[in-house]
């Protein structure tokens, strides 16, 4: 059910909440006290560059404290879950951390905005937590799009991937297909279509102009098959043909009209003439 609350005047004003100040106290958290923020958009974090940031950390502490709120149990981290990951990779026992306090709408929009300001986010981590803001606070896309400082058409092109068959929305979330190939493909109704185009995709190696031009070869109506005229032929000439494609052993025509008419014998080579010209019992000279 959905709470009929209302985002504040713009995703951008909660960036100063993010800010360390000079008067924040900062507090070293023990790791096992903390949980990731329930409303983070980002689904997967990029092995490599957590690998990296943890022998940053080894060799210089972590620098910039992470954000948190008091939760039930322990602190709920608002703002610098890499660090809090990159912190347990490197056997660090604390965290330093500054304590807020944030509401629940509060912490579902600075989950949104730390990860798109940063565009660390794949496109259907966009279109999830665009969707999860949409449920969350009754919006229209709207709404959102005033929110998040976005066009209309660009929220709604991200809401539209959430259309697509699971195994497509995942290849969009491994990066194996970009937004440009997702939105070619979610254009087609048929989920089997669907599938087919963005398993092409990957086989093929194709960029988007390349799918788009499949998609609208796809998309062209079949053009109906022309129907042949069948003629009515007198039994008598058809007959007549039959006899003379039986006894010279080759195509024989026979067209006639009311008052004349012409046999078309067919000959394939000049052997195969000499042997007709035989059987006719032609002479030259």
């Amino acid at each position: 059910m959905k709470s009929g609350k209302r985002l504040g005047k713009g995703l951008d004003a909660l960036i100063p909440s993010l800010h360390i100040n000079e008067d924040d106290k900062i507090v070293e958290i023990p790791l096992s006290q903390l949980r990731p923020n329930p409303y983070q958009p980002r689904k997967t974090f990029d092995d490599e560059s957590i690998a990296e940031l943890a022998a940053s950390i080894k060799e210089h502490g972590v620098i910039t404290p992470i954000i948190v709120r008091e939760a039930l149990k322990g602190y709920e981290i608002i703002a610098g879950e890499r660090r809090w990951r990159a912190a347990q990779r490197a056997e660090l026992a604390t965290i330093p951390a500054v304590v807020r306090h944030f509401s629940e709408q509060q912490v579902m929009e600075i989950a949104l905005i730390e990860n798109l300001q940063r565009e660390d986010l794949n496109a259907l981590e966009i279109a999830m937590a665009y969707q999860a803001l949409i449920d969350q606070f009754d919006l229209t896309q709207e709404e959102l799009s005033v929110k998040v400082g976005k066009s209309r058409s660009h929220v709604a092109n991200f809401l539209r991937l959430l259309q697509l068959p699971e195994d497509v929305k995942q290849l969009v979330s491994r990066g194996t297909l970009s937004m440009g190939h997702a939105r070619a493909i979610v254009g087609l109704k048929d989920s089997k279509k669907i599938r087919e185009a963005a398993n092409l995709t990957v086989r093929n190696g194709w960029s988007v102009r390349e799918l788009e031009e499949y998609i609208q070869r796809l998309e062209q109506p079949a053009k109906p098959a022309k129907k042949t005229r069948t003629e009515k032929r007198d039994p008598y000439i058809r007959q007549v043909e039959e006899t003379l494609q039986n006894l010279y052993r080759t195509k024989v025509t026979v067209k006639a009209d009311k008052n004349r008419g012409k046999i078309e014998i067919v000959y394939y080579s000049r052997d195969d003439l000499e042997r007709l010209l035989d059987l006719l019992q032609f002479k030259s000279g």
